[in-house]
C-alpha cells in the first residue's frame, strides 16, 4: 500500500501527464495548420509519450491496491506568436513537468517509500532526456529554421520520428 500522500502526488501527476499531452497536440495543430507537418507529427509523438506516461502512473497506483481520482484536465488555449514560441513553450512546460516528478521523489525519500523512488527513477530519466530534446529542438531551430530552406529541412528531419512505447516494466 502507498501513503495517501504518494498516491495523491501521483494522481495529480497523473493528470499533468494527460495535460502535457492535450499541450503537446495542441503545438501539433499548430504547426499542421501552418503547414509545418514534420513539426506537427514531432509533438504529436510528444503527444503520444505523455499519455502513455499517465497510463504508467495509473498502473502504478492500481498495481499498489490505490484509487486512481482523475481531474478535470485543464484546454492548453495557447496562442503562439512564431514558429518557435512553441519550441520555447515545450522546454518551459517540461522543467515545470520535471521539478513536479522531483517533489514526488523528494516525498517518497522522506518516507522511505524505495518501491516508489526506483518507479520514479525512469521518469526521473525520461525528463532529463525531455528536457535535453526541447533544449536542443530550440537550438536547432535558432541555428536553422531562420533561412525558409533551413525550416524545410528541419520540418522534414522533424518528420521521421517514430513512436516508442516506453519500456518500464511495473
Amino acid at each position: 500500500m502507498l501513503n495517501k500522500k504518494i498516491t495523491d502526488l501521483l494522481n495529480s501527476q497523473i493528470n499533468k501527464e494527460f495535460y502535457s499531452s492535450y499541450l503537446y497536440l495542441d503545438m501539433s495543430n499548430y504547426y499542421i495548420e501552418k503547414n509545418l507537418s514534420g513539426f506537427g507529427k514531432w509533438f504529436g509523438i510528444q503527444a503520444q509519450e505523455e499519455h502513455e506516461h499517465a497510463m504508467l502512473m495509473i498502473k502504478y497506483i492500481l498495481n499498489n491496491s490505490e484509487k486512481v481520482v482523475f481531474e478535470e484536465i485543464a484546454a492548453p488555449n495557447k496562442h503562439y506568436k512564431d514558429f518557435k514560441h512553441p519550441l520555447e513553450g515545450s522546454l518551459e512546460h517540461e522543467i515545470s513537468i520535471s521539478a513536479s516528478i522531483n517533489s514526488i521523489y523528494a516525498e517518497a525519500y522522506g518516507l522511505k517509500d524505495f518501491r516508489t523512488m526506483q518507479f520514479l527513477d525512469w521518469f526521473v530519466k525520461e525528463q532529463g532526456e525531455e528536457e535535453k530534446n526541447a533544449s536542443d529542438l530550440c537550438k536547432r531551430f535558432d541555428l536553422f529554421a531562420t533561412d525558409p530552406r533551413g525550416l524545410y529541412l528541419l520540418d522534414a528531419e522533424l518528420g521521421a520520428r517514430v513512436f516508442k512505447a516506453p519500456s518500464l516494466t511495473i
